[in-house]
Parts: structure tokens; sequence; C-alpha cells
């Protein structure tokens, strides 16, 4: 399906509905709730204050605000963007010795690095390249630690976490949109009647704009900007180019990567980490929830672009939420909303025989958490990952040959 032109604001109002605005809405709400907790976290790993984790989500808000509003208007495309939560959740895992400027510096690089991908054409292209396993393997691997961590603590702590865990489980039977949303709400109700929760934390705060000058370093570009451009490439843009196509709709993918990331680089001094096409919460604005017709679902993008700067315009108040919650809430809605992610990426990981062993490779190195020459644990999976698959290649081929 070919953007539709729109010749007055008269034919927007008319393509106006309550229903993709309530689609707008459920997609905001669905991506805020499911991953803001590891936003959160990565801002600790990095040493952010609460102050500057405020500046981050609003930064992000506005970035995905903007973008859906820009990119569904000027293709009458539904088009939403979303912050890359396996971007979050590498940080949280190989930035840990990484200073905050430094991180600031490789978010501008990787969101640079984007940006050219995207206007010269190459991401299309790279697509095609990396091996779809171990891209999965690395994701995989990356995602682990916060299943592992979410599960040791509801062996630990069994009130709040396992009811959690409860509720999650029967969301994912019954509100299957809204299972880490449900248990994020369980999780609260628990420690509030606790009296674990700190109300006192809590204030109804606007996000102000906290500007960190970049500075570069090797350690930070090869284990912080180069694998957040690769996940934030291959793991959220792929699949939010298949959703979108998918719901039959075709736009100029490489033209809007590109301004994804130029919007990415204008905000990453302010903790913009990663913007990407969404998935997930893009098809709740591309399904027939949003519109019965297919050439007024924009609309659902643009209400979500909407909210998403509401959103952003209160940050701080996020920030404040998760700052009164105990560690070990965040630590488990964090591992349940992975786990379809986590899932995903291990099926692809392993699916086929002939790369399973390098996706092995891959995925265990990531998920060990270690560091090569000041390279940081993902892009090493990644590399070690890539040699074992062509060796094992060459080895089949040699095999052949002397058949």
């Amino acid at each position: 399906m070919r953007p539709r032109h729109i010749s007055s604001t008269q034919d927007l109002i008319r393509d106006i509905s309550w229903s993709a605005i309530t689609a707008g809405f459920v997609a905001v709400l669905v991506g805020i709730a499911s991953s803001a907790a590891i936003v959160f976290q990565a801002g600790q790993v990095l040493g952010a204050t609460s102050a500057e984790i405020g500046s981050w989500i609003g930064a992000l808000c506005l970035g995905m605000g903007v973008t859906s509003i820009g990119l569904s208007w000027t293709y009458r495309t539904p088009i939403v963007t979303a912050w890359s939560t396996p971007g979050a959740a590498m940080l949280v895992m190989s930035a840990q010795e990484v200073p905050l400027s430094d991180a600031i510096g490789a978010f501008l690089l990787s969101s640079l690095l984007i940006a050219a991908a995207g206007f010269t054409g190459f991401f299309e292209r790279l697509s095609s390249r990396i091996p779809e396993s171990l891209v999965s393997a690395m994701l995989g691997g990356v995602l682990l630690k916060f299943g592992i961590e979410a599960f040791e603590v509801v062996s630990g702590r069994l009130d709040p976490s396992l009811l959690m865990l409860l509720a999650y489980l029967l969301g994912r039977r019954w509100l299957t949109r809204y299972a880490a949303l449900l248990a994020l709400l369980v999780g609260v109700a628990c420690v509030g009647y606790t009296g674990m929760l700190r109300p006192d934390l809590m204030a109804l705060q606007q996000a102000r704009p906290v500007f960190t000058t970049p500075t570069f370093s090797p350690t930070a570009i090869v284990s912080v900007a180069l694998p957040l451009f690769i996940l934030t490439m291959t793991s959220q843009n792929i699949p939010g180019v298949a959703a979108i196509r998918t719901a039959g709709y075709r736009i100029p993918v490489s033209r809007c990567i590109g301004w994804i990331g130029i919007t990415n680089a204008l905000l990453a001094p302010f903790g913009a980490f990663a913007l990407n096409l969404a998935a997930i919460t893009a098809s709740i604005c591309l399904g027939t929830d949003a519109h019965q017709d297919r050439e007024r679902r924009y609309i659902a993008a643009i209400a979500a672009g909407g909210f998403y700067l509401f959103v952003g315009l209160f940050g701080a108040s996020l920030v404040t939420i998760f700052a009164a919650l105990p560690h070990e809430i965040i630590v488990v809605i964090a591992g349940l909303a992975l786990l379809g992610p986590m899932g995903n990426s291990v099926s692809i990981a392993f699916h086929r025989e002939a790369e399973r062993e390098a996706a092995l490779i891959t995925f265990l190195i990531t998920a060990s958490g270690i560091s090569l020459f000041g390279v940081g644990s993902a892009l090493c999976g990644l590399v070690v990952g890539g040699a074992a698959l062509r060796l094992g290649r060459g080895r089949r081929t040699e095999h052949l040959s002397n058949r």
C-alpha cells in the first residue's frame, strides 16, 4: 500500500477516530510499562543521577513523539518508533565500567552510524550480510542475565516477586498485551501493603533536560557504540520494517531510518541512547483495532506520538516512581518484560543446525560478560561466533570436496 496524499486539514480531521486514538494510547502504555524499568537500570549502571535519568526518559519520549508524528504524517502510514529495549539491556550488562560522558559519546556515534546507514542505503545491505542466527544469539546472551536475575529474586523473596510472576502468567493467558503492566501493578500493591514502598520519594515532576558533554574513548566505542548500533539495526529496525510490510504498507525505509538517526543524534547528549522503528507496539497501530480502514490507521501512530510527548514532559515523575520501588521489583519486572524477546531470539539463534554451534558460542560469550582487549562481550561474541561460522563452513566445504 502506497502512502496516501491528504490535501487539507479537513481531510486529516475526518480521519481521526476514537479507535485510532485508543490504539495509540495502548501502544504507549505497553511500551512504557514493559521496558521503562530497564532504562532506569541502565541509567543507574552508568552512574546517572535521578535528574539525568529523568532527562533520558524525556529525551527518548520526545524523540519517539517527534518521529512517530513526523514520519506518520509525511507518509500517511502508521509508523511508530520506540527506544531500543535490547540496547538498554546491553548497557546494563556491558557499560558498568564506562564513564557517563563516554557513554553519551557512544550514543551520539551510534545514532550517527544509524543515520548514515539509513541515508546511504547501507541498512538494507547490512541486514543481509550479518547472519540472523548470530545477531539473535547475541541478543539472547544480552537478555539472559535479566531472566536469571528475575528468578533469583523470586527464589529469595517469595511475597512480592512470586505474586508478580503469577500475575504475569495469568496476564499472558487473558490479557496478553498488559501482562507486564499487570505484574508491575501487583508488585506495587504488594510492596505498598508490606510497607516496602517509599512514597516519600514519589513526586509529580516535569522532566528537565540535562546536557552531558559527549566524550569519546576506544573502550566506549567498541563496548557500547558498535554493539548498540548493531543491536538497534538488526534486532529492532529489521523487525520494525517487517511489521510495517506485513501489514501491507510500503515506506521509504532508508529515509525513515536516516531521519530517526538524525533525531537520535540531536537528543543523544540528553540521554537518548537509541531510537528505532517499533515492531510490537507498532503492531497495535497497524491492525484493525486501530481502524477498519487501512488508510486511516496512521492517526493511531500520530496519537501514540502525542502520548509519548506527554509522558516525556513528566519523565522525572516516572523516575521517582521507580526510585520508590525496592530494587527486587525493578529486577523482576525487567526480567518478565524481556521473556518474550529472549525466547524469540533464542528460537531464531538455534533454529538452523548448520549455524547452531557458532550461535551457541556467540550466546555464551555474550552472556559471560567478559571483556577482551577493551572489547565488550556483545561484540566479542559476534566476532568470535562469526569466525566460528566461517571456519565451520570452510570445514564443510573441504569435506565435500574430498568426498
